[in-house]
């Protein structure tokens, strides 16, 4: 059983390691590479694996840690200044949709009022994973079209506790007014827990494992902020994905965010892609050859609907046409809660199987052509110089930005030289002392900078320069070595200890080098000719040529020189 399960990961794997590149050179992106995996392996095609249900279950972490990080990169500022679209824009499209959808499959298809609601109020809804996924991908969260794509997500999100109580009320005469109070009341209960646990006992939690400096017990503490505050929510009857997203927001503005981040990517990346090869093991192929023009008049017809309804409801809320229709195909497709919602609508006897099968078919199949809406959508949009911006709040920060990489002595000194100069700048350091004492200061973040996953979490590609000084050669080394292989133009300002090092760090790509040991002899021997009364234009003269001829040495890898 177990050799039968780790043999279909190892295909799952395989799968993606194939066509997500095949997908990605002919610039099709990763989403749709996942999904043709997925529909290969799966059991209408190759048959490969046919545990879907349990990797689905597992996959499902993916979406939950995708929120988490774009949770972290919004933080609560930004969606004060997008109140308006999360309640205004997301639930007029929510009430229009559950509307029109349900009017047409009761007065129309004939089918029964409860089947008609749940109908209705299930296609409503779009995929926060695929669209959220395709925004992040792209850098385009906080554009024009984005802004308001994350707005109506979130509040389709924050629709699910009247949903989830809909289905029951639905099947059973239970009390409209109790039910929903209930459900109410148990979800502003665990919110407000959630909320004043991680204002008053996040930071004072991180700061305390930080000090271990135990790497391994920060990730434990990362993943388990997250699966703890998702659990939370989920009792709360909200989803999983919403209490991720909420526990990011509780930590956007904490010192510790980028080694967080950090530390999640490497799990976000692998089950996010995992979900998206699972969506595409889901598709019921029997199904889609057996009843072809039901399922896709069917899908043709959703698109249709959320597009015709999206589109005005966004020009009404300010944006151009073109940008309208755009945020309107982008959420044109049916989304993953919508799976759930029809399974316990049929488990509790309002769905018959026939429809079942058929719904759950044509929010698997829209959710596909998700990249193909994207597509169009990116082909609608206005020049990137149109967008009002362009980039996510995390690159906003860093953009232009000095990165320093240690606070120590040499990095305070510097910090306080930029502060002088008025040159931005935010700092890194894995001592959680010293960024608790500095932190009021400066812009300074948790980390260990030789892990440049901390750094790219940090925004380091949008970078002016980054200047390195850190104690240990090694470290400096490995770091310079990295960037510079990563970010060939980025200027890297480097602290030396000696000429070996400082030779080794040119070799390794840095850009200027400083060496402590000659800068300390050269102000030794300034204080000598000072006092011998040499000439201050003739100390001026030797230091410098000494100084030129020592740093030249140190760039010729063919010089041998004294420390």
């Amino acid at each position: 059983m177990h050799g039968s399960f780790l043999l279909e990961i190892i295909y799952l794997l395989l799968a993606a390691v194939i066509f997500v590149p095949i997908a990605q050179a002919i610039r099709l992106g990763a989403v749709p590479g996942f999904l043709l995996a997925g529909i290969l392996i799966g059991p209408g095609v190759l048959g490969l694996v046919h545990d879907v249900e349990n990797i689905a279950h597992i996959s499902e972490f993916g979406v939950v840690l995708l929120l988490f990080v774009i949770g972290m990169e919004m933080k609560p500022a930004f969606l004060w200044r997008i109140r308006h679209l999360v309640f205004g824009l997301g639930s007029a499209q929510i009430l229009l949709c559950t509307a029109i959808i349900t009017s047409f499959c009761y007065f129309v298809i004939n089918l029964s009022w409860p089947t008609s609601v749940v109908i209705g109020t299930a296609l409503s809804l779009s995929s926060t994973a695929f669209v959220l996924q395709i925004l992040t991908d792209k850098k385009q969260l906080t554009t024009d079209t984005g802004k308001p794509s994350v707005a109506i997500l979130l509040m389709q999100d924050l629709a699910v506790v009247p949903l989830l109580a809909l289905i029951p009320m639905l099947a059973a005469t239970n009390s409209v007014t109790s039910s929903v109070s209930s459900a109410f009341l148990q979800s502003i209960g665990i919110l407000v827990a959630v909320f004043l646990g991680g204002r008053y006992l996040l930071t004072p939690l991180l700061h305390r494992v930080a000090l271990s400096a135990n790497a391994e017990v920060f990730t434990a503490l990362a993943v388990l902020i997250v699966l703890g505050t998702a659990y939370l929510t989920e009792l709360a009857g909200l989803s999983m994905a919403m209490g991720a997203f909420l526990a990011g927001l509780l930590i956007s503005d904490s010192s510790y965010r980028h080694q967080i981040k950090a530390e999640i990517q490497p799990f976000r990346g692998l089950l996010l892609g995992a979900f998206f090869v699972a969506m595409g093991m889901s598709l019921n192929i029997s199904g889609l050859i057996n009843n072809p023009g039901i399922i896709l008049f069917a899908t043709l017809g959703l698109i249709v609907v959320k597009v015709a309804v999206i589109t005005p409801l966004a020009r009404l809320f300010g944006l151009p046409w073109h940008k309208a229709l755009s945020v309107g195909l982008l959420l044109g497709q049916g989304g993953e809660f919508a799976l759930v919602l029809f399974t316990l609508a049929f488990n509790q006897s309002i769905l018959a199987q026939p429809i079942f099968d058929k719904l759950m078919l044509v929010v698997l199949v829209s959710m596909l052509v998700t990249p193909v809406l994207a597509y169009f959508a990116d082909v609608l949009k206005a020049k990137p110089q149109d967008d009002t911006d362009l980039n996510t709040v995390e690159a906003e920060q860093s953009e232009g930005k000095v990165v320093i990489a240690g606070f120590g002595r040499v990095g305070r000194a510097v910090a306080q030289v930029l502060d002088s100069a008025n040159i931005s700048y935010m700092a890194f350091d894995k001592s959680a002392n010293i960024v608790k004492a500095y932190q009021q200061e400066h812009p300074i973040f948790f980390g260990d900078v030789t892990q440049t996953s901390l750094l790219h979490a940090g925004g380091i590609q949008h970078a002016s320069c980054v200047i390195i000084t850190v104690n240990s050669p090694e470290d400096a080394k490995e770091l310079v070595s990295t960037l510079h292989h990563a970010h060939p133009s980025l200027p890297l300002y480097v602290r030396g200890h000696n000429s070996d090092t400082c030779k080794a760090l040119y070799q390794l790509g840095a850009t200027r080098v400083i060496s402590e040991n000659i800068e300390v002899s050269l102000e030794l021997s300034e204080q000598v000719l000072d006092d011998h009364g040499v000439d201050s234009l003739l100390q001026n003269q030797l230091l410098t040529a000494f100084r030129e001829n020592y740093y030249k040495k140190i760039k010729d890898p063919t010089d041998t020189i004294m420390n």
